[in-house]
């Protein structure tokens, strides 16, 4: 649940790309801690805001009191620590409070790791998303624009918001004009495979397009797995009201499904269970 935490070394200093989910802050503090060996880490930089990727930061402004660098566009929502934006209790996420000392904008660049970087505009899966790309290395830190088999839920679309599938086509095609043997993505192992990779997204964004549906019923999936790795496990019996506790699952099952509670829930444990995401064991829901 966790997004990738990508670590540049610059010989006598380090900079982070992503600090993960905040129920892993621990276990990113103790991975740092050993992969640094004693060097400092002075800038922790986010590709966007969501609490998969942000979340860690600021335990890691405690521990480091490194210089945190946000999207531009992010700034307003996290400044005013604005619930509502960052999508937190909306989708039963949560991430603790930190301050930003500078914000990057597209055509920004960077020196990490005896490189430079180009911050590149990123909308569709958040609006405001940056990626972060070295022509010298020709290497892709593409957050969640693209992972090797799709990319990041398109929430604008999902939240009734036109411009989303638009703003991922255009995000696709500018990847699509990049010299690229490496992308970092912001969830799964590294990798080469552009082209394939980029004719995947095309297709499922081809697929959206033609019925939104698709859409809604992939995030509704996503979303409950992703609760479900956050607790563990869930009671059978309680998960009518946790959908009905968070306002994503009747948004969108109002916008697109149109199904009962009792169906939406049906729904979502049949798929799930034979995706192999999920088991029911003696009454509870586990991630599987």
């Amino acid at each position: 649940m966790s997004s990738n935490n990508i670590l540049i070394d610059d010989g006598d200093a380090c900079a982070l790309i992503d600090s993960g989910y905040h129920a892993h802050a621990n276990q990113t503090l103790l991975l740092l801690q050993h992969v640094l060996d004693g060097k400092p880490l002075v800038r922790l930089i986010n590709t966007h805001c969501h609490s998969d990727h942000m979340g860690g930061n600021a335990a890691l402004q405690r521990a480091y009191g490194c210089r945190i660098s946000i999207p531009v566009g992010e700034a307003p929502a996290i400044a005013a620590w604005d619930d509502a934006t960052l999508m937190l209790s909306y989708t039963g996420q949560s991430a603790e409070r930190f301050s930003y000392d500078d914000t990057l904008s597209a055509g920004d660049r960077l020196q990490l790791g005896g490189l430079e970087w180009e911050a590149l505009a990123a909308p569709g899966h958040d609006m405001h998303a940056l990626m972060f790309y070295s022509g010298a290395a020709r290497i892709l830190i593409s957050g969640d624009a693209l992972w090797e088999n799709g990319f990041g839920l398109i929430f604008s679309e999902l939240f009734g918001h036109a411009g989303g599938f638009a703003a991922t086509r255009a995000t696709l095609a500018a990847i699509s004009r990049l010299q690229i043997d490496t992308v970092i993505p912001g969830h799964g192992a590294p990798f080469g495979s552009v082209g394939r990779s980029l004719a995947t997204a095309f297709q499922r964004l081809d697929a959206y397009e033609r019925d939104p549906v698709k859409l809604a019923r992939h995030a509704l999936k996503v979303m409950l797995s992703f609760s479900l790795m956050i607790q563990g496990r869930m009671a059978l019996a309680g998960l009518p009201q946790f959908l009905a506790t968070r306002p994503i699952y009747g948004d969108i099952n109002r916008r697109f499904l149109h199904l009962s509670e009792a169906e939406l829930g049906e729904y979502l444990l049949r798929d799930l269970a034979r995706a192999g995401a999920l088991k029911l064991e003696d009454g509870w829901l586990l991630a599987a």
